[in-house]
């Protein structure tokens, strides 16, 4: 099975390949049986390869080491010696969109926002106004206003609410493990609609500590499935777009044919490729597509979630390639994985 590591059978790669993209008129098949080798030295097709790293504006530092009580909590107050105004029967107080809650005697207070020993200063100063001396004792009987949200392969997904400030390996540890379906590689944390350039696949496997931020309420963390893995293709192809990945393995002539073949108004052999490794992390790379169907080198391989770039003229640089690519870039870049949104769409 060493074949393809020393040598190519000509005849049937271009019987193979050369029909599915439409003939290779480039070439010319050479007779049955041929056989030719490839020099170890000029094997690989990568005619260039940069490793690009992104990073991001600084995260926030430190939170608050004080829980802050908000909208949704429910707190229970307890004034000592007086029952009655406990609130609500006793089942605590929730506190309402505006922040507040409402207690027998003295009416509605604005706590939202406030530390537990606040909220208890701000509680009796008020019912000072008709108790003497009134001791006062606040917990939280239900946290409620800072949630997280685990997307995708965890075993416990949803709604998780913060009862403290929490890092991302704590607010990880909350979905209690990931299944075995997990691609961390792809896995992002989510603020607003931005992806932020955090690495959790790097926190995990590597022990990064950079990568373990400080989690804002309503952060998502997403983590997708590596059962469904694709590659993109576009450019001088006739059905640009998605191609699925068969059990995991794609090469470069495999994945063109898969997207109809070349197109007929000719192409530049020189393909680029933008493959991510992570949120952070990623390649650019040119290979040399007619080094790969003349048999002069090994096929090439594609990774999950790898653009694949046939230009239909030269290209010059990566610069003039981006921007012809970016307009599909951007139409699909919801489906891309988070080292292209972060390094090319976003604002």
């Amino acid at each position: 099975m060493k074949l393809w590591s020393h040598r190519l059978c000509k005849a049937l790669l271009f019987t193979l390949v050369c029909s599915i993209l439409n003939g290779c008129p480039r070439y010319a098949p050479l007779p049955a049986g041929t056989v030719k080798e490839i020099d170890g030295n000029a094997a690989s097709p990568i005619v260039a390869k940069e490793s690009v790293t992104v990073t991001g504006e600084p995260l926030n530092g430190a939170p608050p080491a004080d829980y802050l009580v908000g909208s949704g909590d429910i707190l229970s107050v307890t004034v000592y010696g007086r029952a009655d105004l406990a609130g609500m029967a006793g089942k605590g107080s929730r506190v309402d969109v505006n922040g507040t809650i409402q207690l027998p005697l003295v009416g509605s207070i604005q706590v939202a926002g406030l530390s537990l020993q606040q909220v208890r200063d701000r509680l009796q100063d008020s019912f000072k106004h008709y108790l003497r001396e009134p001791s006062v004792v606040v917990e939280v009987l239900e946290y409620k206003s800072h949630p997280v949200y685990l997307l995708g392969q965890f075993r416990v997904s949803g709604t998780h609410y913060m009862d403290r400030p929490l890092n991302l390996l704590q607010g990880l540890a909350l979905g209690n493990g990931l299944d075995a379906t997990a691609n961390l590689r792809g896995a992002r944390l989510l603020r607003g609609k931005k992806i932020l350039a955090v690495d959790i696949y790097s926190l995990l496997h590597d022990g990064d500590q950079r990568q373990n931020v400080w989690l804002q309420p309503d952060d998502t963390i997403y983590v997708p499935d590596n059962s469904l893995q694709n590659v993109f293709v576009f450019g001088a192809v006739k059905t640009p777009g998605p191609i699925p990945m068969r059990n995991g393995q794609l090469t470069l002539h495999q994945a063109v044919a898969a997207a109809g073949g070349l197109g007929e108004t000719g192409y530049d052999p020189n393909i680029r490729i933008i493959r991510s490794l992570s949120p952070t992390r990623g390649e650019l790379m040119v290979v040399d597509l007619d080094k790969i169907l003349a048999g002069e080198a090994r096929p090439f391989q594609l990774m999950d979630g790898d653009i694949v770039y046939v230009p239909k003229d030269f290209v010059g640089n990566w610069n003039q390639a981006i921007n012809e690519i970016l307009p599909t870039l951007q139409a699909i870049g919801a489906i891309l994985n988070p080292f292209v949104q972060i390094k090319f769409l976003s604002e």
